[in-house]
């Protein structure tokens, strides 16, 4: 994507893990990989073989993000849930298709801050 086309309001946390989503929790889940997170949405690559998905469907995801604690130096994970909006899916090769969601409610927390300023503290301490 052209820079000069980007309309994300906030950086995006880089951050590969695995995710489950479906159109609701009492329906079939699928596996999925994490591309990144914001407060607003998450980018995910699937299968395609497991569901086809399209612009303006309803999802729910399951994910964990990290989680930076000012006490400790380790960094632990909270498990978060969100119903969103597809805004967007591009093939990724292999059978595999890549999605952006939107989130109908952000997240309380900002990912790519929070581990910018864990860095700096972790600096700082050193």
């Amino acid at each position: 994507m052209d820079s000069s086309t980007e309309q994300r309001y906030e950086k995006r946390l880089p951050y590969r893990w695995p995710i489950w989503f479906g159109e609701d929790t009492t329906q079939a889940v699928y596996p999925a990989l994490m591309e990144d997170v914001s407060s607003g949405g998450i980018a995910f690559t699937h299968s395609t073989s497991h569901c086809r998905l399209r612009e303006g469907q309803q999802l729910m995801v399951r994910f964990s993000i990290p989680r930076f604690e000012e006490q400790d130096s380790g960094v632990s994970v909270v498990g978060v849930t969100r119903t969103g909006q597809v805004r967007w899916t591009a093939p990724a090769g292999n059978g595999a298709c890549r999605v952006g969601l939107q989130f109908d409610t952000p997240l309380s927390l900002k990912p790519a801050e929070e581990a910018a300023l864990a860095a700096l503290c972790a600096g700082n301490r050193q």
